[in-house]
């Protein structure tokens, strides 16, 4: 008998959820995907540090021999990005996704300018717009965004995506491909309820997805449905038959390993039952936002996290940008550190004024003081980007 994740990938286009390049090489999938957390987690593996260095390289050369470290650092993220993209490229048939910088989630027209570069990178290096799908946060500006840069022949996948009403919204403005996040939806319920587990058909997430899948066939809409963020197998056989999945190595090896029958649960010829058609301007997505205490919560946290891991994988190019220039650009580095976080100017950070993750501030603050000074920054940095942690998807 066949393995679950052949018959899976008979049904539905099995897409690998990792910034891991050899991952990737294990399994056959037709397309990839990325986000911060991803790509923070394959930049500390030292196979990928020429990649890092390339891309501060370039990044250098585009800014300047005069641009200081923050400069260079900024211009080095989209850089990065667009590299693992590349790379990701060569291994997979299909598409990757590559996200918009967290932080301009509430920010249509930047998020429209970021867009337009990181495409445009990947079409200096002869990649078409067909191949990738530039990832945005499914806040009503995000939205606004995909809609013209949709118009531009550039695809969009909207991703942080936990509420009916973003799912709907994100189908009338005709965006390729929405990423619904199952397992942070389940965890929500879990929280909320004190609920150990539930099983798959009645996981929180998968009865979202469903929905959102069967509503989207019913009306004819093209979007496709990418289910995301997976906990378990369960969740994924439950969800047989989406347009795609987007899952994790380790899961995937999961189902490699597992045999049985799997059934077919959703059918885009054949679409379940739905509710009546709605059409969303923006007073009615917020109200239905708003009313949608989970969808809320987790648009929220989602955008946070991925924000603070952007500001990690900053501290560690700064970082190893100062060790391929020398020291002057590493006290540039941690004067810029400064003037982002020393918000009252004394000439130390507090926990409170400190703008980055708290792994970052702890392994910064080795005498454990709760404020850090510029000793404690130069000291300390090699130690933070080593023990900064990194959060699943």
């Amino acid at each position: 008998m066949a393995n679950l994740l052949d018959q899976l990938a008979a049904m539905t286009v099995v897409v690998s959820d990792t910034g891991d390049i050899d991952a990737i090489k294990q399994f056959t999938p037709r397309d990839a995907t990325t986000n911060p957390s991803l790509i923070l987690a394959a930049a500390q593996i030292p196979a990928y540090q020429n990649l890092i260095d390339r891309s501060l390289q370039e990044s250098r050369q585009v800014m300047g021999v005069d641009a200081g470290a923050d400069a260079v650092v900024r211009e080095a993220l989209d850089e990065i990005c667009v590299t693992f993209g590349k790379e990701i490229l060569k291994i997979v048939p299909g598409r990757v996704s590559t996200e918009v910088d967290a932080r301009l989630s509430y920010d249509t027209e930047a998020t429209i300018s970021k867009a337009r570069k990181l495409i445009g990178l990947y079409n200096q290096a002869g990649i078409s717009n067909d191949r990738v799908l530039i990832k945005v946060a499914s806040t009503w500006e995000g939205i606004r965004a995909a809609e013209q840069l949709e118009r531009e022949g550039i695809h969009c996948n909207l991703t942080l995506l936990f509420g009916f009403a973003q799912a709907v919204a994100c189908a009338e403005a005709g965006v390729t491909l929405i990423s619904p996040f199952v397992g942070r939806i389940l965890d929500w319920y879990k929280k909320s309820t004190g609920r150990d587990a539930y099983p798959g058909p009645e996981d929180p997430g998968v009865i979202s997805v469903t929905q959102i899948f069967n509503y989207f066939k019913t009306y004819g809409y093209k979007t496709e449905v990418m289910g995301a963020s997976f906990r378990n197998i369960e969740e994924i056989i439950e969800l047989a038959g989406c347009d795609l999945l987007t899952i994790s190595p380790a899961l995937l090896d999961q189902l490699r390993h597992t045999e049985g029958e799997l059934e077919r649960k959703l059918n885009a010829f054949d679409p379940a039952p739905t509710e009546a058609q709605i059409h969303l301007d923006e007073a009615h997505f917020r109200q239905m936002l708003a009313s949608d205490p989970m969808a809320t919560e987790k648009l929220d946290e989602g955008i946070r996290g991925f924000c603070k891991a952007i500001e990690t994988l900053e501290a560690q190019l700064a970082h190893r940008l100062a060790e391929l220039e020398g020291g002057a650009a590493f006290s540039h580095a941690v004067h810029e550190i400064f003037l982002l976080n020393d918000l009252d100017g004394d000439g130390c950070i507090t926990r409170e004024e400190w703008l980055g993750s708290d792994a970052v501030f702890d392994a910064l603050d080795t005498d454990k003081d709760g404020r850090l000074a510029p000793e404690d920054i130069k000291g300390g940095l090699g130690a933070a980007l080593v023990g900064a942690g990194t959060g699943q998807p």
